[in-house]
């Protein structure tokens, strides 16, 4: 406590001018209308962007929360999307439905070796099962492989081993979506005849023959295309629409039909 008092009586003078001119500042204020409206002005425009700065900060640690809606509300939007067929679709009726969506995201990328695998943070407590599709807002990604309790693999479509089904969009015209490993970038469409119609720029699609992926999910556009070695059908070159270098959230599919589709495939293939 003397400290204190001896602090106040070292800085009695400065303390006693900054106590005066405090004073004659709200004097000069209270008793000229102009200085009043320069001195209200100059305090709303300091509260303004004291509470402007506030908001910012308050809405940059809402990002997280605001991103995880954003991702629910695609969730959703994308299941009706995948689901429009089907009569009740709009009330996302899942007893109704023949494809299920739910968010993921990755922990793990790999995308420069001749096999690449992605790792989800989701797994069997979460519903996941092996062979469910995996896309992001932009296009394909790949299939879930092998699943954890809490984590899953997915084969990259940058992988040698992937084979998906794919298409030439507003057409019927199907093919084999695969990777020759030497362009992250770059995926390849094959067994599509000579005689279709091919432009640079055409936008490749998910195929109806598949049991895993919904029809017209986009895949990429085509780069280059030139004939096989047969002559009989094209190698096309396409540029994938995902970053493989740069994604973060993903989107898990469930075809609800896909145990009943691969039964009764092999019950036909073992007559």
């Amino acid at each position: 406590m003397q400290r204190i008092i001896n602090f106040i009586l070292h800085y009695r003078n400065a303390f006693l001018y900054g106590f005066l001119a405090l004073f004659s500042l709200i004097i000069t204020v209270r008793s000229h209308s102009y200085h009043q409206s320069k001195f209200f002005n100059s305090s709303k425009w300091l509260t303004g962007n004291v509470y402007q700065t506030g908001a910012k900060i308050s809405s940059y640690f809402g990002l997280k929360e605001e991103n995880q809606r954003l991702v629910k509300e695609n969730e959703q939007l994308r299941r009706m999307l995948f689901n429009i067929k089907t009569s009740n679709a709009q009330t996302l009726d899942t007893a109704s439905i023949d494809f299920e969506v739910m968010s993921a995201q990755l922990v793990k990328n790999s995308f420069a070796s001749p096999r690449n695998y992605l790792t989800l943070d989701r797994g069997k407590k979460d519903s996941v099962t092996q062979d469910m599709g995996v896309i992001t807002t932009k296009g394909i990604l790949g299939i879930v492989e092998n699943v954890s309790n809490n984590f899953a693999t997915v084969q990259s479509v940058l992988n040698t081993k992937s084979n998906i089904n794919a298409k030439i969009k507003n057409t019927n015209y199907f093919g084999s979506l695969v990777w020759n490993a030497e362009d992250y970038r770059i995926v390849q469409l094959v067994d599509i005849p000579r005689l279709v119609p091919l432009v640079v720029g055409d936008t490749i699609v998910t195929g109806a023959m598949s049991s895993i992926f919904p029809e017209n999910i986009p895949i990429g556009v085509i780069k280059k295309y030139d004939l096989n070695t047969s002559k009989s059908f094209y190698n096309i070159d396409v540029e994938l629409f995902n970053d493989m270098a740069n994604v973060k959230n993903v989107y898990l599919i469930k075809n609800k039909n896909q145990d009943e589709v691969k039964t009764l495939e092999s019950i036909t293939l073992d007559e």
